[in-house]
């Protein structure tokens, strides 16, 4: 027997009125949405809504990836991750992945593709992302925003897996990345060029 999952979706079970902002700057907007939830109750739903599609982009050569450091004020530390940064109403999502890739860490790249969607905390926001991986690495300077201050690591994909297993790499969108970049290459669909 054949385990096929059944991945349809049943109606939207909500029913939601008009969004009141809260709260707005140039990234995100929060609402109150009054609202009945699935049961029949009478609820006010929070909802962080951001202008930006989240995009991180994975530069990959020969079984090693490049990963970028910077302080986070969140979490008050510094985050080792993959490059990424954000695409205005998702107008350009590609164009933003080579042009974060080129910002963070100077690398141009001749290939982009899309390997990862994700809705990144879909209980309490609508921030959606996707993921590129970038090959065909051409290096020049970086050019860095004055709130970022970037180190870079080249790494191993093994050893990138290794620091999501410790807890070493926490940011959702990169942890995602890196798992999806080694269950491509367990299929053998990642580009494997030997380092020259």
């Amino acid at each position: 027997m054949t385990d096929t999952p059944d991945f349809s979706r049943p109606p939207f079970a909500w029913q939601l009125g008009t969004p009141v902002a809260k709260y707005e700057n140039p990234w995100m907007r929060v609402d109150d949405i009054p609202a009945v939830d699935p049961s029949g109750k009478d609820a006010l739903y929070g909802l962080v809504h951001f202008k930006n599609l989240a995009i991180g982009v994975v530069p990959y050569h020969a079984g090693h990836i490049w990963l970028v450091g910077q302080s986070r004020v969140a979490f008050q530390s510094y985050s080792w991750e993959i490059p990424a940064g954000g695409d205005p109403y998702g107008r350009d999502p590609i164009g933003t992945a080579h042009r974060e890739l080129q910002e963070e860490t100077g690398f141009t790249a001749g290939r982009m593709e899309e390997i990862l969607k994700l809705e990144l905390s879909n209980s309490i926001t609508d921030e959606a992302g996707f993921v590129y991986l970038a090959t065909e690495l051409t290096p020049g300077p970086s050019q860095m925003e004055s709130s970022e201050d970037i180190s870079m690591m080249k790494i191993s994909l093994d050893s990138a897996l290794s620091a999501v297993d410790d807890g070493n790499i926490r940011q959702a969108l990169s942890i995602a990345a890196i798992l999806k970049l080694g269950r491509m290459r367990d299929l053998g669909q990642l580009p494997e060029v030997r380092a020259s």
